[in-house]
């Protein structure tokens, strides 16, 4: 009973770390909605275009090899060089800001003030071509990323709790060093949203956008910056889940294990977007363990879901959302 225990507990902590991954792809989703009220559909896509690009850097890898060489019949495949890490995310950072400058000029400016519908369907078109656009740019084959995170099981946590407990848990670093830096995001953007000047501006933008305009808010410029953070965030949870599991086109599938946190911390809370994440996280590790066995397994798949619905019935705002209140 007392190793069942220790086990349930082990489960739990990995769990919290599980739930850290999904909370850096919903963070990027509630910067979004923030700032301009619609729901990002391509966050996912955003992550996985970046781990993409972010490997094709350190690489040395031809852009768009494949077009190239089917319409001159060449075999070029790479410089024949690799990138520094640092460098590499830095110039994929800028590639991120550059697609928002481009998402801005291209798709937002001809949907100011359109309903929130419109926006919607037009992330979603955006979700399919940057995917596409990603496979013509990079392939579509798996790529293992690699950028200094260590990895595997943490030793002298195993061998702390087995020398405590009697019982060795087994955590990932990678998960260490996700938490710690979806720690110091959720604070950062935490203190961005609320006290500079431009955070100022975003909630401004996603109350009213005639109003914010009225008082000399460039609502082109807010929305570049905007998505050119969530860009950011898209590439440190492309990088933390592409150094878990390789960078391959079901990154994108990610997005959808963020709808789960969302619903329950709430569309507009940013530190809401990672206690969400930690309940989906621990909630269906737990409930796999606890109830798994019993029908059948597999419930990691719908748990996060149910879960969510369950929110949506007696608390559609989510945990720390706003209570949407409509005069009629």
């Amino acid at each position: 009973m007392h190793e069942q225990l220790l086990f349930a507990l082990e489960v739990s902590l990995n769990g919290l770390m599980t739930g850290v991954l999904y909370s850096l792809v919903a963070l990027g989703f509630v910067l979004i909605f923030k700032a301009s009220g619609v729901f990002n559909y391509a966050q996912g896509v955003m992550a996985l275009f970046a781990a993409l690009t972010l490997v094709g850097f350190q690489s040395g890898q031809v852009p768009f090899a494949h077009l190239i060489n089917a319409v001159f019949g060449s075999n070029i495949h790479h410089f024949g060089w690799h990138l520094p890490v640092i460098l590499s995310i830095l110039l994929t950072l800028l590639v991120m800001v550059l697609l928002a400058v481009v998402i801005e000029k291209l798709v937002l400016k001809h949907l100011i003030n359109q309903e929130p519908i419109v926006l919607f369907m037009a992330t979603i078109g955006l979700a399919y071509f940057l995917e596409g656009f990603g496979d013509l740019m990079w392939g579509s084959e798996i790529k293992r990323l690699d950028v200094g995170i260590p990895q595997g099981i943490s030793e002298s946590i195993e061998n702390f709790t087995f020398e405590s407990l009697g019982y060795g848990f087994f955590i990932d670093r990678l998960d260490i060093v996700a938490t710690a830096v979806a720690a110091v995001l959720v604070i950062s953007l935490t203190v961005f949203s609320q006290y500079s000047r431009v955070g100022r501006a975003l909630r401004a933008v996603a109350d009213d956008h005639q109003a914010a305009l009225s008082v000399g808010i460039s609502l082109r410029y807010i929305w570049v910056v905007v998505w050119s953070v969530a860009g950011f965030v898209a590439l440190v949870a492309g990088i933390m889940w592409g150094a878990k599991s390789g960078v391959q086109f079901s990154l994108s599938l990610i997005a959808l294990k963020a709808l789960p946190v969302l619903m329950l911390g709430g569309f507009t809370s940013i530190p809401g977007a990672i206690i969400g994440g930690l309940i989906i996280g621990v909630g269906e590790k737990l409930f796999e363990f606890l109830m798994g066995p019993l029908i059948g397994g597999a419930t990691e798949n719908w748990f996060a879901y149910v879960l969510a619905l369950v929110f949506l019935v007696f608390r559609p705002q989510g945990l720390f959302g706003e209570r949407i209140i409509e005069r009629v």
